[in-house]
């Protein structure tokens, strides 16, 4: 059986992290047989989860988590998609993982309130009297490392105004469907879900939470998804 290495349910979702949230949506996706462990951080082969173990193969990053069920299971997550079609959901994925997600990253580690309401969770485990300095440290880190990106060196308006844009494109493509690109789910179903969930993480507030909360089929389309793949965390 396939292990996902998860951090596990945070923030009223079923990971805190949206690369976790849609590694598993591609095993649900994949009707493959998992089970999930939140004990792996510290073995993780790059420093980062997720990762899966299957028998004594060890892939890491949810992008090659894809690629590796692709090959070994000859799974076709797009296989109700046109070659078009196929395109766009590859375009949409990469959009959210290298753009999206920074916006993310700096509201919910970099926005003081946010913080303290989030992430500041993930140094319990760290000694009182080290938590603080630990706490600045990675912090910092997270700064220096959406500078490097380039996200970083924008004002917070800029930042906010390109999300937004990004939320209107995948509203536009979604439309009426029941999934992201059609009556039936695709690849870009784990990404474009685990992200939208990410973005309405109820207690952490943001110009980019209210923007996706007042798009109404995206609001719906996260509301199906997790009723149907998460139900326990699925809203009443």
């Amino acid at each position: 059986m396939i292990t996902l290495y998860a951090f596990g349910p945070a923030f009223g979702l079923p990971d805190a992290s949206p690369f976790v949230m849609k590694a598993e949506m591609l095993l649900k996706l994949s009707g493959l047989p998992y089970e999930t462990n939140t004990r792996g951080f510290g073995k993780a082969p790059k420093g980062k989860l997720p990762y899966i173990r299957d028998g004594e193969t060890v892939v890491a990053d949810s992008t090659l988590i894809r690629m590796y069920l692709e090959r070994k299971y000859q799974v076709d997550f797009d296989r109700a998609l046109s070659v078009r079609e196929r395109g766009i959901a590859w375009s949409v994925d990469k959009m959210l993982e290298d753009h999206l997600y920074w916006v993310m990253v700096y509201w919910r580690w970099l926005n003081d309130e946010n913080f303290k309401k989030g992430p500041i969770s993930f140094f319990k485990k760290v000694p009182a009297p080290f938590r603080p300095l630990v706490t600045s440290i990675v912090r910092r880190d997270v700064r220096g490392t959406l500078h490097r990106h380039g996200l970083g060196r924008h004002s917070e308006a800029d930042m906010t105004a390109m999300a937004a844009r990004g939320i209107d494109a995948l509203s536009q493509i979604l439309g009426e469907n029941p999934y992201f690109l059609g009556a039936s789910p695709c690849g870009a179903d784990a990404t474009v879900f685990a992200w939208v969930a990410g973005c309405l993480v109820p207690p952490l507030d943001s110009p980019v939470r209210d923007k996706m909360a007042g798009t109404a089929n995206l609001v719906a389309y996260n509301q199906r998804m997790m009723k149907e793949f998460f139900p326990a965390f699925a809203t009443p």
